[in-house]
């Protein structure tokens, strides 16, 4: 009886010890391969993404020396795409007076650009920005229901020669 309990207690607690030492380096040497599988998966998406990171930087410059001259990026709008590019319009809100909007808006003509009209369309978006304040253009609805007035003011003022009014950037500070 003493032999079955030393060969019990002494081989079990070793072998118990071994097993679970070599599932444990069985789970690491697992873990660590399928690591480096989902690694070498990815990696070529990560080089090709710098690769063309790299290769717009350098067409950027390229364009750059080209505009030099110009003075700044080319813009979107072209008479023969009937797309005329605001200026952007910078103005303090009416409540509270101390933030700040900026919005640059293109215009989309049915016809051929009208110049006059877009400095019109321009004039009148400013001076509706400037009654508007920070509650009513919180949130995606509020800026919705911005989107929405000035589609409305352009449609008024154009009288249907503007299709579309194109938010290029929209900024509160």
């Amino acid at each position: 009886m003493a032999d079955a309990e030393e060969t019990d207690g002494k081989p079990k607690a070793k072998s118990a010890m071994l097993v679970m030492a070599a599932g444990l380096l069985t789970l690491t040497f697992l873990g660590a391969g399928g690591g480096w599988l989902v690694g070498t998966m990815i990696a070529p998406n990560v080089r090709s993404a710098e690769q063309a990171e790299e290769a717009a930087q350098t067409a950027s410059a390229s364009a750059e020396d080209k505009k030099e001259g110009e003075g700044g990026l080319p813009h979107i709008s072209t008479e023969a795409n009937n797309v005329v590019q605001l200026e952007p319009i910078t103005s303090n809100l009416a409540y509270p007076s101390e933030n700040w909007v900026r919005l640059e808006v293109a215009l989309l003509f049915n016809g051929p650009p009208d110049v006059k009209v877009a400095e019109d369309i321009h004039q009148d978006v400013l001076a509706y920005i400037r009654t508007v304040s920070l509650q009513q253009i919180e949130g995606p609805r509020g800026f919705q229901y911005l989107r929405d007035d000035i589609q409305e003011r352009v449609d008024l003022r154009s009288q249907g020669r503007v299709s579309k009014v194109m938010f290029r950037t929209f900024v509160i500070e």
